[in-house]
């Protein structure tokens, strides 16, 4: 390798280091004139990567058992589902009884189908159902949720709008003076719609909040609380998130009444990603070193994480002159070009993706072999994200960082 690593034995702090370093979100909170909070390097190594006995996952419930009506079980067979996921297993069977569900699961565990089923099924066999609003931290979420909707309710009449930004707010208008069941889209797109009174909420009677810890994050909260207080009183409310911070217990006891908790999350880091860190002395060097690790054979499919929308855009213009064919995907992107990028990586056309965190939540991107921080995060918790782009459903998966020195 060209690249040297980071000695845990020698970590210091010093320097240049806290300009660049994230945060650590368990009790080192000393910050940087930028904004970000110091990370041990040491969090960024993990070298035990081999495999571990674990208690293996037995689901109580085959799909079939839970009465699903004809047409849904037709199409979750055809899908090739038998078997749920912890997730699913545990949330599908209180959603169908109206419960409020709190559902705590790590990312690329299942949870969109295991709210969007049981209230497919619901729509379906209870009268009384009539809208669902889904709330969504990023576009690409929300697309993703609506994709499996629609996959799930082929021949079924159920019909969604999706409403996010940086597309054309006249389709979504249009969409929803169809008075659609399914209603997906983000906090801020969706309050937009409010406001000009094409999104009318008084017929929801079912809510869900996905990925909550991430929309709270991204400033979300303002809006959230506004599209809230628009609803019926009487709803089914049910909220996904990987963490419950204070915040989001004081958002859930204002929304939920006598929740049902389902938690199937697992330890932090998968021990199937090994992780590292690469020193460079430079930004000229860090980018020298990428271009090197890029060109590793083993390096196939790497997602690149950058903090600024300028910043990715550039880095990527900069690995493709370099015959490095790459994509990038950041806010400035509208829509349709975020959305042939991330096709272009998934269907391998090219093998590099630059991004910022919008990418580290919530997409299912299969079989990334590297993630590398070219940019450090801005806590822990992001960086435990970014990192869980690789290594999934138990494979084997690297993640780099780079650091300074």
């Amino acid at each position: 390798m060209t690249y040297k690593s980071f000695s845990a034995s020698r970590s210091k702090r010093g320097g240049n280091q806290s300009r660049s370093f994230g945060s650590n979100n368990r009790g080192n909170n000393r910050r940087n004139n930028r904004g970000k909070a110091y990370i041990d390097p040491t969090k960024y190594i993990n070298k035990a990567v081999e495999q571990i006995d674990r208690v293996e996952f037995v689901p109580v419930h085959k799909f079939s058992d839970f009465g699903f009506v004809a047409d849904l079980q037709a199409n979750i067979t055809k899908k090739g589902h038998e078997y749920p996921t912890a997730i699913q297993d545990g949330a599908i069977k209180p959603i169908l009884e109206g419960r409020d569900v709190i559902g705590l699961a790590n990312t690329g565990t299942g949870k969109t189908a295991a709210f969007v089923l049981p209230i497919i099924n619901r729509l379906k066999t209870n009268p009384g159902q009539k809208a669902v609003l889904i709330m969504a931290p990023t576009r690409e979420l929300a697309m993703q949720i609506d994709e499996e909707f629609k996959s799930f309710a082929t021949n079924l009449n159920l019909y969604s709008a999706l409403c996010v930004g940086g597309v054309n707010m006249q389709k979504q208008i249009r969409d929803l003076r169809r008075r659609p069941q399914f209603i997906i889209g983000t906090p801020g797109r969706l309050k937009d719609l409010m406001q000009k009174r094409e999104l009318k909420l008084q017929f929801v009677t079912t809510l869900v909040l996905d990925e909550a810890d991430r929309m709270l994050d991204m400033g979300f909260l303002p809006d959230i609380k506004e599209i809230l207080a628009e609803l019926p009183n009487e709803r089914q409310s049910l909220c996904f998130s990987a963490t419950i911070t204070p915040q989001i217990q004081y958002l859930l006891d204002s929304m939920l009444k006598d929740p049902v908790t389902i938690s199937v999350r697992t330890r932090e880091t998968s021990e199937h990603i090994e992780q590292d860190v690469v020193r460079a002395s430079s930004k000229e060097a860090k980018i020298q070193i990428l271009n090197d690790l890029l060109r590793t054979e083993d390096f196939d499919k790497v997602l690149v994480f950058g903090e600024t929308k300028f910043g990715v855009q550039k880095l990527a213009d900069s690995l493709t002159k370099a015959g490095l064919p790459a994509e990038a995907i950041h806010g400035n992107k509208s829509q349709p070009q975020r959305q042939r990028a991330l096709k272009s990586f998934k269907d391998g056309k090219v093998g590099i993706l630059v991004a910022t965190d919008v990418a580290a939540r919530g997409l299912d991107i299969p079989n990334v072999s590297h993630v590398i921080n070219f940019d450090q995060p801005n806590n822990y918790e992001d960086y435990i994200h970014r990192i869980g782009r690789t290594g999934r459903a138990g494979k084997s998966g690297k993640a780099l960082t780079f650091i300074a020195g």
